[in-house]
């Protein structure tokens, strides 16, 4: 007989003192096991004298006998660690950890008073926390559990990195992990400097000694906010001076985040077709002139002059693009068809 493991005994064991009546294809489910694994798992559960239930029919399925409550709900140390990542599933599970957070929680609610435990039922029933942005799928992340691992212990970290210069070998201190807009970042001391890496940027990560002894006195979250503030003062050195329409005083925000909504609330008077002049800070010209371009007829460039040159330079160019018949060949241009090598 295959064995049966004890921490799934214990899962399905609070899931039916938690939940109530449970079919198999529904403890399936919450256990990530086949239907086949639940009926097993509820034989070795009789077993072992727990007095479980079966109710035949459509609207049957195992409950334990009324009265009985299991008392073996004591949190291990990753599961207590794991509880702060409780309303992120999915970054739980990037870090290796979405099991254990799952066993976690069920102890946590079978430990809780009747009044408190459905609380918390409604509260995983009606609101739920999705970390990644939108229209963008996930970075890749294969080196991240090992770079979890190694927060928690403290070890140090070989690894090579890949640069916007180009790959760079480097020894590293983890010192902690950011989910920011649903990408990870880790935070790591390396040749005596605290710095900020992108996890999916990593392409070989080995460990190579520890542990290490952190920082006294570094504060994760404080370093991540002046590191912030820091990135964005770098990087928004320019401000332009825009005339927005009514419908691009709605874009802003969208296109322009944080900035947008600076920048309309300090927007002047609209005048009697309801455009406003507001001042936006944003990046180098060559990044500014694409993002303003996103706001398509809806904004004007009224400076600085040489970002307002920029703009309808780019406007021009696509004005130039587009004034022919579609599909029609201009000098310098390539046409879908041409420059096959045919046979291959």
């Amino acid at each position: 007989m295959r064995p049966v493991r004890a921490d799934r005994l214990l899962s399905l064991l609070l899931l039916l003192q938690n939940r109530g009546l449970m079919t198999a294809a529904g403890l399936a489910a919450e256990l990530e096991v086949s239907v086949r694994t639940v009926y097993r798992d509820v034989e070795a559960l009789g077993a072992a004298g727990v007095p479980v239930r079966a109710e035949r029919g459509p609207e049957g399925g195992y409950r334990l006998v009324e009265g009985y409550r299991t008392r073996l709900t004591g949190l291990t140390d990753a599961e207590a660690g794991s509880l702060f990542l409780a309303g992120l599933p999915g970054p739980a599970g990037d870090l290796g950890l979405g099991a254990v957070l799952a066993s976690a929680q069920l102890k946590v609610e079978a430990a809780l008073p009747g009044e408190l435990a459905d609380q918390a039922r409604r509260v995983r029933e009606r609101f739920h926390l999705d970390a990644p942005a939108w229209f963008r799928d996930a970075d890749p992340v294969p080196h991240l559990e090992r770079i979890s691992g190694a927060v928690w212990e403290r070890r140090v970290l070989r690894t090579r990195y890949r640069r916007w210069r180009g790959e760079v070998d480097r020894e590293v201190c983890p010192l902690g992990l950011v989910l920011k807009g649903g990408i990870w970042y880790l935070v790591a001391l390396s040749e005596d400097v605290v710095r900020t890496y992108r996890v999916s940027r990593f392409q070989a990560v080995e460990e190579a000694g520890g542990p290490f002894t952190r920082p006294a006195g570094f504060d994760l979250a404080a370093y991540w906010a002046e590191s912030s503030r820091r990135m964005e003062a770098a990087l928004r050195q320019g401000t332009a001076r825009l005339r927005l329409s009514p419908r691009g005083r709605k874009l802003l925000p969208m296109q322009f985040g944080a900035a947008g909504v600076r920048a309309l609330r300090e927007a002047g008077p609209p005048d009697g077709e309801g455009w406003v002049e507001v001042e936006l800070s944003v990046e180098s010209e060559a990044v500014a002139t694409g993002d303003l371009l996103r706001l398509g007829t809806e904004a004007e460039v009224l400076g600085p002059p040489g970002l307002r040159r920029a703009v309808a330079g780019a406007v021009a160019v696509l004005a130039e693009r587009y004034a022919g018949e579609e599909g029609e060949s201009r000098e310098g241009t390539v046409r879908p068809d041409e420059g096959r090598c045919e046979g291959r």
